[in-house]
């Protein structure tokens, strides 16, 4: 398969060591900055850019008939634009904040445990990421949609907010680490105890293998999936 790297930075560096690993050809890498390129000689697209561009390199792929993976987080304020774009060219198309499979198994205790604990009024939740210093956007996406997944679960929670509570708002601590892949948790907390769930990268393989796991899975098919898709996942 021939993988286009749009975002040629740690991130990408690592995707395209284990795609050459796993078979494939990286037959595009676009760093920052980089806006004229041919995306067509590329079976497949993955994107971990920058939030100020993740759209446009989304865009172009999908007007490309070319199917793309996007790990950028920070830009979804236009998603929606995407997915409209994506069934009107009859592409395909997968974001995940997280590709780590380690962290969509976390994904799915975070919503079990939060269904567990919604009807226990004395506990109260509260969450913490810790990112390498270089990651542009706080809280991370992969907070988010903890949060999100907590709030979708649990009867007690209707928002987040970074750095502020109060009795329906989860509030989120981002910290800023030179050199941390990636560290979450979340702890429910009662005058008696606490109970705390959590996923510590060690390094950033983790994260891009998923993605080559979902460029490879992504062939020939038409739609918007989600990491679940990819994962066999609910």
């Amino acid at each position: 398969m021939n993988i286009a790297l749009l975002g040629y930075g740690k991130m990408g560096k690592t995707i395209e060591q284990i795609a050459i690993k796993r078979g494939h050809n990286v037959v595009l890498t676009v760093d920052k900055g980089d806006t004229d390129y041919d995306i067509t000689k590329a079976d497949v697209a993955i994107d971990f850019s920058i939030p100020s561009v993740a759209f446009d390199n989304i865009s172009k792929c999908l007007n490309n008939n070319v199917p793309v993976i996007s790990g950028t987080t920070g830009w979804l304020d236009r998603y929606d634009e995407a997915v409209a774009l994506c069934k009107e060219k009859k592409g395909a198309f997968i974001y995940a904040s997280n590709y780590s499979l380690g962290v969509n198994i976390f994904f799915e205790l975070n919503k079990t445990l939060a269904k567990m604990m919604s009807a226990l009024k004395q506990y109260n939740v509260s969450m913490e990421e810790i990112h390498h210093t270089q990651k542009l956007d706080a809280p991370s996406g992969t907070a988010i949609s903890l949060a999100n997944d907590i709030i979708d679960q649990h009867n007690n929670y209707d928002a987040w907010k970074l750095d502020e509570s109060d009795n329906t708002t989860i509030p989120i601590v981002a910290k800023r680490i030179e050199d941390v892949p990636g560290t979450h948790t979340v702890d429910y907390s009662s005058e008696v105890d606490t109970i705390t769930i959590g996923h510590i990268a060690h390094n950033r393989q983790g994260f891009a293998l998923g993605a080559v796991i979902a460029a490879e899975w992504i062939a020939d098919k038409t739609g918007v999936f989600t990491m679940n898709d990819v994962l066999n996942i609910g």
